[in-house]
């Protein structure tokens, strides 16, 4: 493994919280900006993945990562093995669409389950689709759809498709809305633009928010929804932590609650790719404001909180990859409120899909390239 010793650049907590950045003050970013305390260290794990989206960490010490273009890898032993696992169902490849998240089931160890969330179906006719199967020595086997996101859609991109284990044994899956269907986020009659909540066989749990009203789906948790690519319950906290995609701006981390209208398209911060107004309001009766916001854009994929011995500082921060500001982003929680930012990994100048914590404390990351790599993060030996 080859590695580089690397620093940041902090940013302060009131231009970040609640869409008060440094654009809309008009402030130079540098003007925003301080060296931080301290090197950490970054190792090249592997590369030659294609264009990795997510990973896992096994009980054996192996890492699954999935590729967009419909292969679950093995790292074993710093290595990357030459074959894919077997008995992956077929994705739809395309645009942003393909093979995408990897859970281990809660139970694991126990019953060697996995799920996964893919595009799947044709470029007129395709949805997120989540599977479960049995993982063992590189074969996946006894695969079952739990979940079709519903209607289908005839656009190959704005997927979600990540999913979070809640402590009842239920689980979350993020769904995004199309992006040529954004008006069905407020749909509930529709899945795009959602967050659903199942019992991990896909049945529906019985006490879901909206269960029993009429032309409503019963899967859905919360709506208002872009493309959420950033999903995670946090057990000490009690929280769920999501965070989405705007257009250009409008960039959310929110704290979910069962039930609640998240906004898009009614309310954002963003504007269309085209400059043009996408709504006149940034806020709006019986929905949620943005707990922090990006404007401009950070495309915020991958969605971590730091638990672990490794970078104790960073207990209970989010870590947040972003694809257009090509950094790892930490955002410092005390007491569950911001306290600031830190920009990390710039230097790197990559594009960051993922990041996860792993069992030891060390945090691993994966670049969104034709040549991904999986890259891991510790701290730098003291001088």
């Amino acid at each position: 493994m080859r590695g580089l010793t690397t620093t940041g650049r902090k940013l302060a907590a009131a231009l970040t919280v609640t869409g008060l950045t440094g654009a809309l003050l008009g402030l130079p970013a540098a003007a925003l900006a301080q060296e931080t305390d301290g090197p950490f260290e970054i190792e090249t794990v592997a590369e030659g993945l294609d264009y990795p989206w997510s990973m896992a960490f096994l009980p054996n010490g192996d890492m699954l990562v999935t590729e967009r273009a419909g292969r679950l890898r093995i790292i074993r032993e710093g290595a990357l093995l030459p074959e894919p696992v077997s008995g992956v169902p077929e994705s739809f490849v395309a645009g942003q669409g393909g093979l995408m998240e990897i859970m281990l089931h809660p139970g694991f160890e126990q019953n060697n389950q996995i799920y996964l969330s893919l595009a799947h179906g044709t470029s007129g006719a395709n949805n997120t689709r989540v599977v479960r199967g049995t993982y063992e020595d590189g074969v996946l086997s006894d695969v079952e759809v739990i979940f079709d996101a519903a209607p289908e859609k005839d656009t190959p991109v704005h997927y979600g498709g990540r999913i979070a284990f809640l402590p009842d044994q239920t689980m979350l899956i993020s769904l995004g809305d199309g992006f040529n269907y954004r008006e069905e986020a407020q749909n509930l009659s529709s899945h795009l633009g959602k967050i659903v909540r199942l019992n991990l066989d896909g049945s529906v749990p019985e006490d879901n928010p909206f269960i029993g009203q009429e032309n409503v789906k019963p899967e859905i948790f919360s709506y208002g929804h872009r493309n959420v690519q950033g999903l995670v319950y946090d057990a000490p906290s009690g929280r769920i932590y999501e965070h989405e995609h705007g257009a250009r701006g409008g960039d959310e981390i929110n704290i979910l609650e069962p039930g609640k209208n998240y906004g898009w398209p009614v309310i954002t911060g963003g504007v269309d790719y085209s400059g043009a107004q996408i709504t006149p309001y940034t806020e709006y009766p019986g929905m949620e404001q943005p707990w922090v916001e990006w404007t401009p854009s950070i495309a915020p994929a991958g969605l971590a909180v730091y638990r672990g011995g490794m970078f104790p500082d960073w207990e209970g921060d989010l870590l947040v990859a972003a694809l257009a500001e090509m950094s790892l982003r930490r955002v410092d929680l005390e007491d569950g409120e911001v306290q600031g930012q830190e920009i990390l990994l710039e230097d790197l100048g990559k594009r960051l899909r993922e990041v996860k914590v792993a069992p030891d404390g060390s945090i691993y990351i994966l670049t969104d390239e034709t040549e991904g790599e999986v890259l891991r993060l510790t701290p730098a030996p003291a001088a």
